[in-house]
């Protein structure tokens, strides 16, 4: 049987603004997302930008991991970027391009 892989990522806009999601498919959300199709909030706020996910072949793995960043005050939420993403550079540049 073949594994899956799902990923919890967040996503932020010009402002900062965070989004913390899970999916099964990273770069088709990442696309709904910045095609403006990701969630109503995501939306409104214009978040587009993947500064980071981590990856699991478990579902409830990843949900529960999903509802613990939720759950974070924002700064633990930012030092997680920034521990892997120094300078919040869209992980997601150059995707979608030709």
């Amino acid at each position: 049987m073949r594994s899956r892989t799902y990923y919890v990522y967040m996503l932020t806009n010009r402002g900062g603004t965070l989004y913390t999601g899970v999916t099964g498919d990273l770069f088709r959300r990442v696309w709904q997302h910045r095609d403006g199709n990701g969630s109503r909030f995501t939306t409104r706020y214009n978040l587009n930008r993947l500064i980071w996910f981590e990856e699991t072949d478990d579902i409830t793995v990843a949900i529960a991991r999903e509802k613990q960043i939720k759950a974070w005050r924002r700064k633990w939420k930012v030092d997680l970027v920034k521990m892997n993403n120094g300078d919040w550079r869209d992980l997601a540049a150059g995707w979608y391009e030709n």
